[in-house]
């Protein structure tokens, strides 16, 4: 597609997926893995990629989308539940000027609570300690959904 960078195979996912960068994972299947985000707006912000090579939704193969999808949909029912949420944010960026760092599709998965305003996105990561007793839970209520 014109006007959009090829896609780099040494992105911090692509190098999760390849096992060369650990993480927090909480959910993976043929086509998509899900984990930690390591600095997240709230407790149990999750991320969820697909395998599939792609820069974001502007240059994603459309069928992408068939398997990933609902890879989306299962992590956000087990974040809500697993943490109790009153509400689920699903936010997706394309491109730097709409705030993509990481230049590798995927879905940020948070849970959210009225009147509790998000963190930030930026600072130093949360404790892995604590990052991973929240996967632990993602996981836990994973297994009440179908």
């Amino acid at each position: 597609m014109p006007g959009i960078p090829p896609y780099d195979t040494n992105n911090i996912f692509s190098r999760i997926l390849r096992g060369e960068l650990p993480c927090h994972m909480v959910y993976e299947d043929e086509h998509s893995m899900a984990f930690m985000d390591l600095m997240p707006q709230s407790e149990g912000h999750t991320l969820v990629i697909p395998k599939a090579p792609s820069r974001n939704l502007l240059d994603a193969d459309p069928t992408t989308f068939m398997w990933l999808m609902p890879a989306v949909q299962k992590i956000a029912k087990a974040v809500k539940r697993a943490f109790h949420a009153d509400g689920i944010r699903v936010v997706q960026f394309n491109e730097p000027g709409a705030g993509q760092t990481v230049f590798h599709l995927h879905f940020h998965v948070i849970p959210v609570y009225e009147g509790v305003e998000l963190k930030p996105h930026a600072g130093k990561p949360m404790d892995g300690g604590h990052l991973s007793q929240n996967a632990e839970k993602i996981r836990e209520a994973l297994k009440f959904i179908s």
